[in-house]
């Protein structure tokens, strides 16, 4: 168990804050007053987690925070330094740290994510995609039918002439089950709910973006720093990913991503390529996060399987 001095802990939860801050903020003055971003809205909007559960910190399982009263009905936690000892260590008060039991009841959502970041890690990213998800996402839609509540820059016979006159590779379940039922059928590609492991690949932008989630869904396991390292990579790739879309976001000062021409193309997968090479390290940290978890929980129930 490693301890953090209060003045230790104070300090990382509150440059935590001050990070997200920077996306949370605005986000909740939009929001206050009714305005919607399509663009930056999204890693809240899509996700689950609340900009009030993204400022909280936290640790990470096996950290223990000393002198914090203030945490004592934090859900999740326990003390684990009884008021005596912690008296006697000058401390002020019980140490607390996240209970073994959240990590037990955990161990299936940290064996899937390893097993789907591995799965991941383990294959060359696949850089020709060129972002038409999106494109197939409004094929042959009507012109109020379109998501977003944007204009498209081509039009909707120009984006349609976009999407069926490109390759269309998307592996990735989450944006390839928005594809109308006129683009469905020109992804070379079949992505199920069940199978990701069999088809994420390190160049999706979606995949790049999911880290953020899966590191989410990890808390209060892992460190709070890892998850807004994540949220920071998933926030700029989202740029990228509507700069390449279909819509025409200049009035919100987004430059497009012209995929439907050769330099565009070339500009997309220089993107893709750096995206792709920027989150291995973040998903690296993942995975050891999780090799982490499953060594304690080994530990705490010796009778458990081995870890996948």
């Amino acid at each position: 168990m490693e301890d953090l001095t209060r003045d230790d802990w104070l300090a990382r939860a509150e440059a935590h804050a001050r990070r997200v801050d920077t996306w949370v903020v605005p986000h909740l003055e939009r929001r206050r007053r009714g305005e919607k971003h399509p663009v930056h809205d999204f890693l809240f909007g899509y996700y689950s987690q609340s900009p009030a559960a993204f400022r909280r910190w936290h640790p990470g399982f096996g950290v223990r925070l000393l002198d914090a009263p203030e945490l004592a009905d934090r859900k999740g936690y326990a003390a684990t330094v009884g008021p005596d000892e912690a008296d006697a260590a000058g401390v002020g008060g019980p140490g607390l740290s996240v209970t073994p039991e959240v990590l037990l009841s955990r161990l299936p959502l940290v064996e899937a994510t390893r097993r789907l970041l591995v799965a991941t890690a383990g294959r060359p990213p696949t850089l020709g995609c060129f972002g038409l998800h999106e494109w197939a996402m409004v094929h042959r839609l009507p012109a109020d039918g379109v998501r977003h509540d944007w204009p498209l820059r081509l039009g909707g016979e120009g984006t349609d002439r976009v999407v069926e006159s490109h390759r269309i590779g998307c592996s990735h379940f989450d944006a390839f089950r928005f594809f109308t039922d006129t683009a469905r059928p020109l992804n070379t590609l079949s992505p199920g709910r069940d199978d990701r492991e069999a088809h994420e690949q390190p160049g999706c932008l979606h995949a790049g973006m999911d880290l953020y989630k899966h590191a989410f869904r990890l808390t209060p396991l892992v460190p709070s720093e890892l998850v807004a390292d994540c949220f920071a990579l998933a926030w700029e790739i989202r740029e990228l990913d509507m700069r390449a879309s279909p819509y025409d976001f200049a009035g919100l000062g987004l430059v497009p991503v012209r995929i439907e021409t050769p330099a565009g193309k070339q500009e997309y997968a220089a993107a893709q390529r750096d995206f792709a090479e920027r989150g291995a390290p973040l998903r690296a940290r993942l995975v050891a996060a999780c090799d982490d978890l499953l060594a304690h929980a080994d530990a705490l129930t010796p009778a458990r399987r081995p870890a996948p």
